[in-house]
């Protein structure tokens, strides 16, 4: 298994308001100077834009050379998350909407079954 990066460090549970923690340039220095040699970045908002990745390739090769000038490489996008939100039984859509994007929070029918009865 040749193409195996790692070790690798899931970085959601270390993400917070100060360096290192802040953003994903210091979380990849960070992880690199534990000796990690790939990180698991989680699709949030404040390490990733996945609307901007999906349509420009700029901006990923942006995101490849900021891990890659820290010494590490993304081994996987974490989307934990946005797959629990696409199966949201609706006695919880209200507490799952602080996960949900801005623009469905409150809104159920954009659920994938359509309106909830909340």
């Amino acid at each position: 298994m040749k193409t195996i990066k790692g070790p690798a460090i899931f970085l959601a549970q270390f993400m917070g308001d100060e360096a290192p923690f802040d953003n994903l340039a210091h979380l990849a220095s960070w992880a690199a100077s534990l000796g990690f040699k790939g990180i698991q970045v989680p699709c949030d908002a404040r390490l990733i834009d996945l609307e901007q990745a999906a349509s420009s390739q700029s901006y990923c090769d942006e995101l490849r050379e900021t891990v890659d000038n820290a010494g590490v490489t993304i081994t996987e996008l974490s989307t934990h998350l946005q797959g629990q939100l696409v199966a949201v039984h609706p006695a919880y859509d209200t507490l799952f909407d602080g996960f949900a994007a801005a623009h469905v929070r409150g809104n159920p029918q954009h659920a994938p079954n359509g309106p909830s009865s909340n």
